[in-house]
């Protein structure tokens, strides 16, 4: 566990009132660094490393306990970019979030080997796990990366028993496919330690980032997912005794 509450992380972004990154209402500290090009990232703007604000974990913990009256029943959130990529930033600050009795949950893609994020999953009160694709090529496909490192931290939060909520982004043409979804359940429905499932839809809220970064974008063209699909979806999670949501 880290003991330098004086370690600097670089941030991209804050958001004191954060309402869809874990339970209840979240401070949400978006950590600059990601090893992902997912093709559907809405934050493109967080990929490269050792930008954004330069923060010490004890400086950035006086600002969350600020808000703590506001965020008692909620806690805060990790996310980025890859937090677990700044891991002895995300340890010092998960050790104070502890010290002062505040919930966390660290939003990661599992793309971090276990070897790497195991302490920090350890302090964690869960996990946000965004598990891209079941098929280790179409992962690749999708962000450059396979899936061996999710698959590796979802087992060891089976094992250790830690909270997931299991994220996964439903992209028409890409990842919104009945047969890939199935099978992605079928992988799940054994996992104790999965809460929730989260389907995300597809969005084009973040596409400008790629054009103002002068980054081809791929899915310019590709429209967001109906309700009724997204219904859809989630049925074929809870036919399978998951809490799809």
């Amino acid at each position: 566990m880290a003991n330098n509450n004086d370690v600097i992380g670089y941030i991209h972004s804050v958001d004191s009132f954060g309402a869809v990154d874990g339970p209840g209402i979240r401070f949400v500290v978006f950590l600059q660094g990601c090893p992902l090009r997912c093709l559907y990232c809405h934050n493109p703007d967080s990929w490269k490393f050792k930008e954004g604000q330069k923060r010490s974990a004890n400086d950035l913990m006086q600002e969350i306990l600020g808000y703590k009256s506001y965020i008692r029943r909620g806690g805060v959130t990790l996310s980025g970019g890859e937090p677990f990529a700044q891991m002895e930033f995300v340890k010092a600050l998960l050790s104070l979030c502890r010290e002062h009795g505040i919930h966390t949950a660290v939003d990661t893609s599992g793309a971090i080997p276990l070897e790497v994020s195991k302490e920090g999953i350890d302090l964690a009160d869960m996990l946000l796990l965004d598990l891209k694709a079941i098929d280790p090529q179409e992962c690749l496909s999708l962000t450059g990366q396979d899936n061996r490192h999710a698959l590796q931290t979802l087992a060891y939060c089976e094992q250790t028993g830690k909270k997931i909520w299991l994220r996964h982004v439903c992209v028409p043409g890409y990842t919104l496919d009945s047969g890939k979804l199935a099978q992605m359940a079928d992988y799940l429905k054994s996992f104790q330690c999965v809460d929730r499932v989260e389907l995300i839809p597809f969005h084009q809220m973040g596409s400008y980032k790629w054009e103002y970064l002068d980054t081809p974008y791929r899915l310019g063209a590709v429209e967001p997912p109906s309700a009724e699909e997204m219904e859809q979806a989630k049925e074929l999670f809870r036919t399978r005794g998951l809490n799809a949501v």
